[in-house]
């Protein structure tokens, strides 16, 4: 049939516009990179763990460990020689007065009050100005998986470990490690590439006892043993060939005497100054009105302490920039405390502490361990001693992602990497 030329006309413009109108076929996206290939890394905390504990008989599956690998003599802690500071420093590679953990209690003026108890506050990002190797190794598709780690429950830059188990002091050693080892012999499919665990049991027998009692080197043995739990898991699966085993403490622990404390208020008075922290690193922000007197007071040498202004402490600290750091800071000598008076005419002198850490850096009561092994780590070899702020770039080594800013350099390990 013949169509009269208005009718084709039309039909041709119909035709031309639908031509034009249509939808380009998507773009394909560039292909995702796939995460980098390399063994799994289990790092594992003990805090408290002094660097001399170890070849004394208490702790047989760490000291196999060295054996098969690496030890350095010793691990120098950060200032402030203190759990949650530390702890963060060894998975970010910053010093405290980078990352913003500056004390285990601390005051920001934005944020609010921190204390290691509140677990809110320890979940909130704000707080947490670093980025821990988990994010590291997630953000390059990496699964990890954290068992209690400072830091760890907190969304940090909007991600968090696959993970992320909350602390629980009522979680044995034993349990902990077998929850870990089951993650660690996974199929390739759910494995976590990277791990941590963190012990505080060594701490708390060392704080309550004294480093060298009887109940702590009882204390040293069950952890030790549910390292050998993880170990003999690896083992079994098959796993031990592709599994870097990296054992750390956060610092040391010094002994203390009953006799060896003092109260706050003879330091400064409470119309004087505030007291953000107390134990060994004592922070103080003079109030309105009586910054001159409590200056006075506190800055110089005393009895068992010594007090600087936070822009003039120590240099080799690296610490007094953070805005969080109070305006003056109190150093207690080795095995010196500071409280509230309140508190010590409350505690029962049975009750007090008879370990502590947070003294200098550079004491040997203060050195932390470091024991490495597995396939990316020779066989029998001592390091000389390094800062903390290097775990963080070794790890990023091991799982072959590049590392965030941080202040550590992986020079100290050249003598014990495989590659």
């Amino acid at each position: 049939m013949r169509l009269p030329f208005v009718r084709i006309a039309w039909l041709a413009a119909v035709l031309a516009l639908a031509a034009c109108s249509t939808t380009p076929p998507p773009a394909v996206p560039d292909p995702v990179p796939a995460p980098p290939a390399g063994p799994t890394v289990l790092l594992i905390s003990v805090d408290g763990l002094r660097a001399d504990a170890l070849g004394k008989g208490n702790t047989p599956n760490i000291d196999r460990l060295a054996a098969a690998g690496v030890r350095a003599k010793w691990m120098n802690p950060s200032y402030p020689v203190l759990t949650f500071p530390n702890h963060f420093t060894l998975v970010t590679g910053l010093r405290p007065d980078r990352h913003g953990i500056i004390h285990n209690s601390m005051r920001d003026e934005e944020v609010g009050r921190f204390r290691v108890k509140d677990l809110q506050a320890g979940a909130d990002a704000r707080w947490w100005q670093g980025e821990p190797i988990w994010n590291t190794a997630e953000k390059k598709g990496l699964r990890t998986a954290i068992w209690a780690w400072p830091g760890n429950m907190a969304p940090i830059g909007g991600v968090r470990a696959t993970r992320h188990v909350e602390y629980s002091p009522l979680v044995t050693p034993a349990a902990r490690a077998d929850e870990v080892g089951a993650w660690l012999t996974e199929p390739d499919a759910t494995r976590p590439r990277l791990a941590a665990l963190y012990f505080e049991n060594v701490d708390n027998s060392g704080h309550d006892s004294g480093p060298g009692a009887a109940v702590t080197q009882a204390t040293i043995r069950e952890v030790d043993a549910a390292i050998g739990r993880i170990l003999a898991a690896l083992e079994a699966s098959g796993r031990d060939a592709r599994t870097d085993v990296i054992v750390v403490s956060d610092h040391g622990m010094a002994p203390v005497r009953p006799d060896q404390y003092i109260a706050l208020e003879n330091m400064a008075t409470l119309e004087q100054a505030e007291a953000v922290s107390t134990g060994q690193v004592i922070g103080f922000n003079p109030r309105a009105g009586h910054e001159a007197a409590a200056t006075q007071r506190l800055l110089g040498r005393h009895a068992h302490y010594e007090c600087w202004r936070k822009q003039s402490l120590p240099p080799q600290w690296n610490y007094g920039l953070h805005p969080r750091v109070p305006a003056i800071v109190c150093q207690m000598d080795e095995g010196w405390n500071a409280l509230p008076a309140e508190q010590l005419r409350k505690t029962p002198m049975e009750r007090l502490n008879r370990g502590s850490h947070g003294y200098p850096p550079d004491l040997p009561s203060m050195r932390a361990v470091f024991v490495a092994a597995g396939p990316s780590f020779r066989h029998g070899v001592e390091l000389a001693p390094f800062d903390n702020v290097d775990v963080y770039p070794l790890l990023a080594h091991l799982l072959r992602v590049e590392p965030a800013a941080n202040d550590g350099t992986l020079d100290a390990f050249a003598p014990a990497l495989v590659r």
